[in-house]
């Protein structure tokens, strides 16, 4: 049986994050496309998405960082964006008020964005990162965790890239639960960790 660990982006080396976003959209994104303010592919280029990358880690650093990286018998495999809200100009930006739910409740964290290198898919990695950003989220002193999921129709295939920002039954199984429906297949989950906000 393969054993998963994981840790804090800025405890990982930069090799490890490198050979999590080496492949598909997460090569291009960066985990980007909720952190610059206009439109992603317009308005940065991909050198400056490769060096946002490594600068909101903080490999080597004692912090803060974006994210944890997973790993699969010491084999970096995965990685799950987990930071305070604020931290995302997009979510505010954006005229959809279930981004912007609560917004002057503090300790908000949002997760945002999951990647699981090829090789390493369809044997439950995303349902372990998810787990982790709740031991993470107690870590670092979050009140709420807040991820914003796809239900994917029963009997569609959901690709790789559309499924980035994290399934459903993904996020329920690490103890989120449903706080709103805004469109058909999108949902807002919440984990409340502390003190109610």
């Amino acid at each position: 049986m393969p054993e998963f660990s994981w840790r804090p982006a800025n405890e990982a080396t930069t090799a490890d994050v490198e050979a999590v976003f080496d492949a598909g959209g997460a090569r291009k994104c960066r985990c980007q496309a909720l952190k610059v303010p206009g439109w992603i592919w317009r308005d940065t280029t991909q050198d400056e998405r490769d060096a946002a990358l490594v600068e909101q880690t903080g490999c080597g650093t004692s912090g803060p960082t974006s994210g944890l990286i997973g790993y699969v018998d010491g084999e970096p495999a995965g990685w799950v964006a987990v930071e305070p809200r604020e931290n995302y100009p997009r979510i505010w930006a954006r005229q959809k008020p279930w981004m912007r739910q609560d917004p002057e409740a503090e300790g908000v964290w949002s997760v945002t964005c999951f990647v699981v290198r090829k090789g390493f898919r369809r044997q439950g990695l995303m349902y372990e990162l998810a787990a982790a950003t709740v031991e993470y989220g107690r870590q670092v002193g979050a009140r709420v965790l807040e991820g914003y999921p796809t239900e994917p129709t029963p009997g569609k295939t959901v690709i790789w890239d559309e499924a980035s920002v994290g399934l459903l039954q993904v996020f329920l199984d690490a103890g989120y639960e449903v706080e709103a429906s805004p469109t058909l297949r999108r949902r807002v989950v919440r984990h409340r960790l502390g003190a109610s906000s």
